[in-house]
């Protein structure tokens, strides 16, 4: 399995957010739901805790979970932190999708 990869941006982002609310080792949730406009979409979350059948996934210091049903349509993907001009935004690349669609919060497999 390629495992999904939390970018140091993403990271960076996820340490910034839980320093602010002043929970250390706040962890970053990415589950893919049925819905959208292209079929799935990504959902992000924090967590305090794992449940027992995630993947967890660890860069510089933070983690991000990934439950056991959204594993397999997130296999090497890669989760960034991209800030532009207008927006700041959590953003999936992810392999397995075969089209997307204008908001890059859904896609299709």
């Amino acid at each position: 399995m390629n495992a999904p990869q939390l970018m140091p941006a993403a990271a960076a982002r996820v340490a910034a957010i839980a320093a602010r609310q002043g929970k250390p080792g706040l962890k970053l949730r990415l589950a893919v739901d049925g819905g959208g406009c292209a079929g799935f979409q990504y959902r992000f979350g924090l967590e305090t805790d794992a449940a027992p059948d995630d993947l967890v996934v660890e860069t510089d210091g933070v983690t991000m979970l990934v439950d056991a049903i959204s594993l397999p349509f997130l296999e090497g993907a890669q989760v960034d932190y991209v800030e532009t001009i207008g927006a700041a935004s959590f953003q999936v690349k992810n392999p397995n999708a075969q089209s997307g669609c204008g908001c890059g919060s859904s896609f299709s497999v």
